[in-house]
C-alpha cells in the first residue's frame, strides 16, 4: 500500500458513509471473484422466499442456484454458462420433481381430511328454520349456525343428521 492509498483509507474511515460504500465494494468484489458464494446466497434467499410466498416453485430456483454453485465450485464456468446452468437445472428440477413432492408432502385441494370430515359426518344438529328441496336453510351444530341443504323437507326445530360437509354448507337428512 502506498502513502496515498493509506490516506484515502483513513479519510474513508472518518466518513462513515464512504466507509460503508467501500465495505460494500469489497464485499461485492469478493462475491464477484467467488461466484459459488453468490449462487449459494441466492439459493438460500430463494429458499427463504419460498417460506414467505408458498407455491413450491421458487424452491426449485433455489435448488438450481445451488446446482450452479456446485458447478462453480468444481469448475470455472463463465457468467453466460452459469446463467444457462441455473436456468436449465431450475427448469428441469421443477418439471421433474414438483408433482412428486406435492403428492408426497402437500395435501391436494381435492382430498379432504378424514379428521375434519368425521367431526361433522353422522353427528346430530337441529334446524332453526324450515327448508328442503331447492331451498337452503339453517341448522345449529355445536353452538354455531350453519347453512344447510336437504333433499327432504325439514321443519324448524327438527333433529337432523349431517351426512356431508361441503365447504361452509352442511348436507343433512332428517333423523329417523
Amino acid at each position: 500500500m502506498n502513502f496515498l492509498q493509506i490516506l484515502l483509507y483513513l479519510y474513508f474511515l472518518q466518513n462513515n458513509h464512504l466507509a460503508n460504500n467501500i465495505n460494500l465494494f469489497i464485499m461485492v468484489t469478493i462475491i464477484y471473484s467467488r461466484p459459488e458464494i453468490f449462487w449459494f446466497i441466492l439459493g438460500l434467499g430463494l429458499f427463504l422466499l419460498e417460506l414467505v410466498i408458498p407455491g413450491l416453485i421458487i424452491f426449485f430456483f433455489g435448488l438450481g442456484a445451488w446446482v450452479t454453485a456446485l458447478v462453480c465450485l468444481v469448475g470455472n464456468p463463465g457468467i453466460n454458462l452459469q446463467i444457462i446452468i441455473f436456468a436449465a437445472s431450475s427448469t428441469l428440477l421443477l418439471l421433474a420433481l414438483r408433482r412428486i413432492i406435492q403428492k408426497k408432502f402437500l395435501n391436494s385441494k381435492n382430498t379432504r381430511s378424514d379428521d375434519v370430515e368425521d367431526e361433522f359426518t353422522g353427528k346430530e344438529a337441529f334446524a332453526t328454520i324450515d327448508f328442503g328441496g331447492m331451498k337452503q336453510g339453517k341448522v345449529e351444530f355445536k353452538g354455531t349456525t350453519w347453512t344447510a341443504e336437504s333433499e327432504s323437507q325439514i321443519k324448524e326445530g327438527q333433529r337432523v343428521v349431517i351426512i356431508e360437509k361441503d365447504s361452509f354448507k352442511l348436507i343433512v337428512e332428517p333423523k329417523k
